[in-house]
């Protein structure tokens, strides 16, 4: 790599795998080390480019419909979650089942599915096409509405507003999630909004992190594959920041280029990028003359979620577990 003024690198914290994201990927590898290969997957198990391929190398296979998949096999949904529709096609098909949704995905169908039967309608904050959207809003055959940004707001039409509720995508960005929720809450002022956030403990404190981080530094590299969701919002977050910022799939696509000037490097990852990914980056940067790599204080993540039943191995350690 060419000359450049880096001297430093600051590490985000938190940054990296969540529990879901963990708890997803744990899912696959037991039950390959189980069952055996292949066992298929529907969707990106999460949304990262090198884990998928892990899993591929592993026996996982990836499909979108679940036609692809032979009779008897064993099937995982993704962590985004999916429609009522997809499950009850699974089931119909006799695919020996596992549920790798994030349980704070499934909180918020559980949500939907409880006062969808006392009467509500939906506005739901969050981006068309992404699996998890289309698996929330799949959890209802109608009476569920998307809005994307603010002038959405004002064009939805629920059916009616005296029993309205909000739910959110759990990876947006926390700052634009507000500004959306105000504009529903000033048109629909009886809205009934969640008791918790929708938006995930990983997406608020690795946007946090950011927040923290984006004015001590002179860039910022975002450690995540084009498809994640959350991985998008920190680099817009940092950009949006004043701070110059670039979200990488693997330290190969680093460009000299845009160290140039810059001292002080910062470096986080989205919640389905591993770690391994972001060691290979610092190695790349220390190429071009950083000589310290300091660990920013943060917030300590100590939430872990419970596999489903029936995925305990007698032996509890996984050999080669993605990290």
């Amino acid at each position: 790599m060419s000359e450049s003024g880096v001297s430093e690198i600051l590490l985000a914290e938190p940054r990296g795998f969540c529990a879901g994201v963990d708890r997803a990927i744990e899912i696959v590898e037991r039950a390959l080390a189980k069952f055996g290969a292949p066992i298929y997957v529907r969707h990106e198990i999460v949304h990262n480019t090198y884990v998928v391929n892990e899993l591929k190398s592993k026996g996982a296979i990836f499909i979108e419909d679940l036609a692809e998949v032979p009779p008897g096999a064993t099937l995982i949904f993704s962590a985004h979650g999916v429609s009522k529709a997809v499950q009850e096609e699974a089931h119909a098909r006799g695919f020996e089942v596992f549920d790798a949704t994030c349980p704070l995905v499934t909180k918020v169908h559980v949500e939907v599915a409880k006062l969808a039967k006392e009467g509500f309608e939906f506005i739901m904050i969050g981006h068309k096409g992404h699996p998890e959207v289309e698996g929330t809003m799949g959890q209802l055959s109608s009476g569920i509405h998307l809005v994307e940004d603010v002038a959405d707001v004002a064009r939805v039409q629920p059916g009616q507003s005296d029993k309205l509720a909000v739910v959110t995508q759990t990876t947006l960005s926390v700052d634009d999630a507000a500004e959306i929720a105000a504009a529903v809450r000033a048109r629909f002022p009886k809205i009934r909004e969640p008791k918790q956030q929708d938006i995930c403990y990983a997406t608020q404190n690795r946007q946090d992190a950011v927040k923290i981080m984006s004015p001590q530094v002179d860039i910022l590299i975002v450690v995540g594959s084009p498809t994640s969701s959350n991985s998008n919002r920190l680099r817009e977050l940092a950009q949006r920041l004043g701070t110059d910022s670039y979200m990488v799939d693997s330290a190969e696509e680093l460009r000299p280029e845009w160290f140039e000037g810059k001292s002080r490097v910062g470096l986080t990852a989205g919640a389905s990028a591993p770690e391994v990914l972001v060691d290979e980056v610092i190695d790349r940067v220390r190429a071009l003359g950083a000589v310290s790599v300091r660990k920013m204080d943060g917030i300590q993540e100590t939430t872990k979620f419970p596999l489903p039943k029936g995925l305990k191995l007698d032996d509890q350690s996984l050999p080669g577990h993605i990290s």
